[in-house]
């Protein structure tokens, strides 16, 4: 089992898979590095170093009481990046994992990242308010922190079932293993590390860390995303992104890292490899 040690003391599991230049995948609420397996395999197989580390509070990082917010996720990336010593790094985020990325890059620069991929990204910000009028109301996430307090287990069971992997479409294939992983995942995060973390993923202005972004970076994201819809999201992220590269999946939904696995793998991999150092 290995792990970091981020500033408050808390345990910051990870997993380090091949070798060469290093890719860093953050993954989803409310799930953990396992959800990036497929990608892990195939990047690592391809001759990249691949580091999926779990966010405090899921999978087998330490469930901290206080922490469960985006400053002290991309504080504990930065963590992870600098104890291994990690150098020309593409930071790849999906969903809640693509926001703690732009927190990084707002709060700790790129002088150890190459390269940023944003997935299915909640970024730029997904709530309604004033001045983001196409965002998501604030009652879908009183919805969800409801669901989580009443029976959270129920809750995975229902998004896993429906919206995540687009399985309430018509003709939706997705099997029952990675709907049961996905339930499996989230049951193993911590109950007010979950909660807290819809905040997060929801509230939490992304605008400014965007604007600090000043290396090459794609953008994938469905066009059928129900949990982070493709405007709110990645539409609006490759625009406010220098020169962002936009690639839209066409009637994808949210969870692309299972769905369209080998796309994806196929997408990062070539963005990689567009790397000159």
């Amino acid at each position: 089992m290995s792990h970091v040690t981020a500033a408050d003391g808390a345990q910051i599991f990870f997993k380090d898979w091949g070798a060469g230049r290093p890719v860093v995948l953050s993954h989803g609420w409310p799930l953990n590095s396992d959800s990036w397996e497929a990608q892990a395999l195939f990047l690592a197989d391809n001759g990249y170093r691949v580091v999926a580390h779990d966010r405090r509070g899921h999978g087998r990082s330490t469930q901290t009481w206080h922490g469960n917010e985006m400053d002290t996720y991309a504080d504990d990336l930065a963590t992870l990046i600098d104890t291994l010593d990690l150098r020309a790094a593409t930071l790849v985020g999906f969903s809640t994992g693509g926001g703690e990325v732009a927190r990084y890059i707002g709060r700790h620069g790129t002088a150890r990242v190459a390269q940023a991929v944003l997935v299915s990204a909640v970024p730029p910000l997904m709530l309604r308010t004033d001045d983001n009028p196409d965002g998501v109301p604030v009652e879908v996430f009183d919805q969800i922190r409801a669901g989580s307090l009443a029976d959270r287990s129920q809750l995975y069971r229902n998004l896993a079932e429906g919206p995540f992997f687009g399985n309430n479409r018509p003709g939706a294939t997705v099997s029952q293993g990675i709907r049961d992983a996905f339930w499996s995942q989230g049951m193993q995060a911590g109950h007010r590390n979950a909660y807290e973390c819809i905040a997060a993923f929801s509230a939490t202005d992304f605008r400014p860390d965007l604007d600090a972004f000043d290396v090459p970076t794609l953008v994938i994201h469905g066009d059928d995303d129900q949990v982070v819809p493709f405007e709110v999201g990645g539409r609006a992220s490759a625009a406010r992104i220098k020169n962002a590269e936009l690639r839209v999946y066409p009637g994808a939904p949210h969870g692309i890292t299972d769905t369209h696995k080998e796309r994806l793998g196929a997408d990062l991999l070539a963005f990689l490899d567009t790397y000159a150092a």
